[in-house]
């Protein structure tokens, strides 16, 4: 298992993994800037903080499958 994650992270660096590098980092900031959108919108509530990290959890990961569903690899 090291030696996959090994050889994942050296192709990675390489720029050899990811067939399209600038799809891939604009899909992951758009999914970061909506969760730290939710994040900071939760926190003005008057609701607790663990709760707003739940829940924002638990959207970005639901929204980063759609985000990245056209990811391709090399």
């Amino acid at each position: 298992m090291l030696e996959l994650v090994w050889f994942s992270t050296k192709l990675f660096f390489k720029g050899r993994l990811i067939r399209d590098p600038m799809y891939f980092v604009r899909q992951v900031g758009i999914g970061t800037t909506i969760g730290l959108l939710l994040f900071i919108t939760l926190t003005q509530t008057e609701q607790n903080f663990w709760l707003s990290v739940v829940i924002t959890s638990l959207v970005t990961g639901a929204i980063m499958p759609y985000l990245l569903k056209d990811f391709k690899m090399k």
